[in-house]
């Protein structure tokens, strides 16, 4: 079969991907696929800016006596590492690209529901982006990503003001997408699309999208006091004026830790349509695992008070708190649980999507273990503020959040750009990834429970073989990370024209052609099939031939 691109799929690919189709065409877009891969594109830099950072941290940790930079650059790498990645990659990187890309194709529209606004939103999250650019580029910050007073609003001596301001700016960017997401979900869909026949990556994004509404106005305003009591000498969280710095952490942590789930619960719903295509089989409990994506959005608005045991809360407050932590782990449990009872006696392929779907699984379930290992009240207070944290933090967001941006570019990669990529590199860079990503931050587990704090510059000598390992790991990982990159970017000219639907898989973007037209669907679809049903789907019975070449199986009721 020939793999020759048709006309029609070369005049798509140069109105969507080629620049010279004119910048000023991209820059005024509102056509909501444009505007994903602009942010892909933003994001992107942002990523592999936040990477640098961390790449100077590992060679630091090289050695025992921190060589290569000072301890007060070392303080301005950790944080500007922190604020890239959290505010400017791991929270805008799955709902701004592939939330932006998908959502009305998933759910049968022509766009999201304000498409002016969606381009505004770009455009304040690049705005914030230049401000943090500009405050790194101007000396950077010290004061950590999390901004702790009253050291940020009183002594450092770094760019705190120009860096919130950045952050605050960047903030209405996600409350306004998730406002576009809550109100396309709720008055777009298509004649037939009801709330229990939406696909579980829209579940994960209008539960996400309540977060972003009703969270980020906190930090935002929390933020603002900093900077207001830094230029107005106010005494908001400084003692020596009668302020409180616990009442920053409270603020804080009420909306940095469902944050997490801003960050998780978007790749949760990447890897629910991975396990179920590439298993070939339906979801196991579906209603179960949307109800999870809405549990983990309100009891993670209850959970913060599990950052400050060692702050002098009460006991009894710390205790609740505690509880609590571990209830918010019941509903990720199901969505585990579910995907694993999906994969049983599946027709499982090993493309690589699905790669990153287990990927993901496991490395989230490391995370989460290692979750209720600070939940613990006694625990807590010996690994509090050690590499133990790190660690967890990184299996997380990195092991979780990544791995689940990628698995779903890999996955949606033919639909935005038409073409396919090359299936055994990128099998071989999922690979490396996930062992790079393990022999990074594994070892930092071992570390934080010996008692090595984090922060540090400098560490006694016997900690250096596991620093080594875990440098070693990031290069590993860094590799994983740079071949997607290079192998997009190749596909982009070079791969194979992919189909409408090279997978084969359920949801309705694959109706359309790829990548799709301005107006995604000539006439609005209408659904009559439930989610995921892949043995009632008789369009879907046999692969087609680029899917045979993938390798794969037979869907359950042909076997």
């Amino acid at each position: 079969m020939s793999t020759a691109p048709t006309a029609e799929v070369v005049r798509r690919e140069e109105n969507y991907l080629n620049v010279s189709y004119g910048i000023r065409s991209w820059l005024l877009t509102t056509d909501h696929k444009r505007i994903a891969l602009l942010y892909l594109a933003s994001v992107t830099v942002f990523f592999f800016l936040g990477g640098v950072f961390a790449v100077l941290i590992r060679l630091n940790l090289f050695t025992p006596t921190g060589d290569l930079v000072s301890a007060a650059t070392y303080n301005k790498l950790f944080t500007m590492h922190g604020v890239v990645m959290i505010f400017f990659f791991l929270i805008p990187s799955i709902p701004a690209v592939l939330g932006n890309f998908l959502i009305p194709l998933m759910i049968g529209a022509k766009d999201l529901a304000f498409p002016r606004l969606n381009l505004a939103s770009w455009y304040l999250f690049n705005m914030g982006g230049l401000i943090v650019l500009y405050s790194i580029l101007s000396g950077g910050i010290d004061t950590g990503w999390t901004f702790y007073t009253p050291f940020s609003s009183v002594y450092s001596n770094t760019h705190v003001v120009s860096t919130i301001f950045g952050i605050f700016i960047a903030g209405f960017s996600s409350i306004l997408t998730g406002l576009n997401f809550i109100v396309t979900i709720h008055t777009m869909r298509a004649p037939g699309m009801t709330w229990f026949r939406l696909p579980l990556f829209v579940w994960t994004h209008y539960a996400t999208s309540l977060i972003f509404v009703l969270g980020t106005p906190v930090i935002a305003i929390t933020l603002a006091l900093v900077a207001a009591e830094r230029l107005f000498h106010l005494g908001i969280f400084n003692p020596a004026l009668g302020g409180d710095p616990l009442l920053f952490q409270h603020l804080f942590w009420f909306y940095s830790h469902p944050a997490v789930y801003i960050m998780v619960l978007p790749a949760m719903g990447v890897t629910t349509e991975l396990i179920t295509t590439f298993a070939r089989k339906k979801l196991f409990g579906y209603s179960f695992v949307a109800a999870a994506s809405l549990a983990i959005a309100v009891i993670g608005f209850l959970v913060w008070g599990h950052h400050m045991f060692v702050a002098g809360q009460s006991a009894y407050a710390a205790m609740i708190f505690s509880l609590l932590s571990y209830l918010v782990a019941i509903p990720s449990a199901v969505k585990v649980f579910n995907w694993t009872a999906t994969l049983y006696k599946g027709s499982v392929s090993w493309a690589t999507p699905m790669l990153y779907g287990l990927g993901f699984i496991g490395l989230f379930v490391m995370g989460g273990l290692t979750g209720l290992f600070l939940a613990a009240l006694g625990v807590d207070v010996h690994v509090h503020d050690t590499y133990f944290v790190v660690a967890h933090f990184h299996y997380i967001m990195v092991g979780g959040a990544v791995m689940g941006y990628l698995g779903g570019l890999h996955y949606w990669w033919p639909k935005i750009s038409g073409r396919l990529y090359p299936e055994a590199l990128a099998r071989f860079a999922a690979i490396v990834l996930f062992i790079g990503f393990n022999l990074t931050f594994f070892p930092q587990f071992i570390l934080g429970y010996l008692g090595m704090p984090r922060r540090y510059h400098a560490y006694p000598p016997e900690f250096q073989v596991l620093n080594v390992l875990s440098t070693a790991g990031a290069s590993i990982l860094a590799i994983g990370y740079l071949l997607p990159m290079a192998y997009f970017i190749w596909s982009m000219r070079y791969g194979p024209a992919a189909g409408p639907n090279p997978w084969p898989a359920t949801g309705l973007e694959w109706l359309t052609p790829s990548p799709p037209p301005p107006h995604n669907f000539d006439e609005t679809p209408t659904v009559t099939w439930e989610p995921y049903d892949f043995p009632n789907r008789p369009d879907l019975k046999y692969p087609s031939p680029v899917v045979a070449v993938r390798q794969l199986g037979p869907t359950p009721q042909e076997e």
